[in-house]
């Protein structure tokens, strides 16, 4: 594929038998995040801020009457600059004022540990670099725009702020086996998530809201989209590489909150069971 593929959670995971991702690892980034200087502040450099300018520019173009209203919100709350990319605190002050959160400033690749960790904290992993203008329309490591842009604005959302902190919860909780299944459960939710309105089909998943090719994907005729259930969502075999095949549908962000009350691990455990649905995608090396 041509555009970024993001990926919170499985780019920078540990592979699994069935060659997806399910937990951090540390293998080397070619990227290196920035640290701030003694007075909390992170410098850029020139052309950082002009590939922020330019992402910004890009995915505005084409988020509105796509993207969900509580994404639109959250934007609108977030009050992203355009000309520079934003410091974290100013994230992190609208998150607590809004449902408690915050940001967390990370190296670019972290232990699955400490991505749980943070999450049953109530703190969203940042990892502070920026694509160069190489890897500008493809890029496999989650930058500061795909976690900001892409999720930090639905985090202003009761309902998905609260699944994502059970989800951290569960995490450090469950097996390496369970969090295999747990990984698909983010993908289909989190990452690349859908929303039946009564405007229409629209978008909560960073992975495509980070995306130009995937949202206007995800809008098409190619895509198989059904109707969200956590035991298909768990059994649902996924590559990071690829726009893709399967979305799963909320009737509303309600929904995340009743899946938050649930026995997620009874559910997990039942799709162990049961197995892994068939993939919908050739295998990578053929691909």
């Amino acid at each position: 594929m041509s555009e970024l593929k993001a990926s919170d959670l499985s780019a920078k995971l540990a592979s699994n038998p069935e060659g997806n991702k399910t937990g951090y690892t540390k293998k080397n980034s070619q990227y290196e995040a920035r640290k701030p200087d003694i007075d909390g502040i992170i410098h850029y450099s020139d052309i950082e801020h002009q590939t922020w300018q330019r992402l910004m520019q890009r995915q505005l173009k084409i988020v509105p009457g796509r993207a969900c209203n509580e994404y639109l919100h959250g934007l609108e709350l977030l009050n992203l600059p355009w000309e520079r990319i934003p410091q974290l605190e100013e994230i992190s002050a609208v998150l607590r004022r809004e449902t408690g959160w915050e940001v967390a400033r990370v190296p670019a690749l972290i232990g699955f540990e400490t991505f749980f960790g943070l999450l049953a904290q109530r703190k969203f992993p940042v990892a502070t670099f920026i694509r160069s203008p190489e890897e500008f329309d493809y890029l496999q490591e989650p930058d500061i725009f795909h976690e900001v842009f892409g999720h930090c604005a639905m985090l202003t959302n009761p309902a998905f702020a609260n699944f994502t902190h059970k989800y951290g919860q569960l995490g450090l909780e469950a097996s390496p086996q369970e969090r295999a299944y747990l990984a698909r459960l983010y993908w289909f939710t989190v990452e690349f998530g859908l929303l039946q309105t009564t405007d229409g089909l629209r978008i909560y998943g960073g992975g495509i809201l980070s995306s130009p090719k995937e949202t206007l994907y995800a809008f098409s005729d190619q895509p198989n989209r059904h109707q969200f259930g956590v035991i298909e969502a768990l059994r649902t075999p996924y590559r990071i590489d690829i726009v893709q095949p399967i979305y799963y549908v909320l009737n509303n962000l309600q929904q995340l909150q009743e899946i938050t009350d649930m026995d997620l691990l009874a559910k997990v455990r039942e799709a162990v069971a049961l197995g892994l649905f068939e993939p919908r995608f050739p295998p990578k090396e053929v691909a």
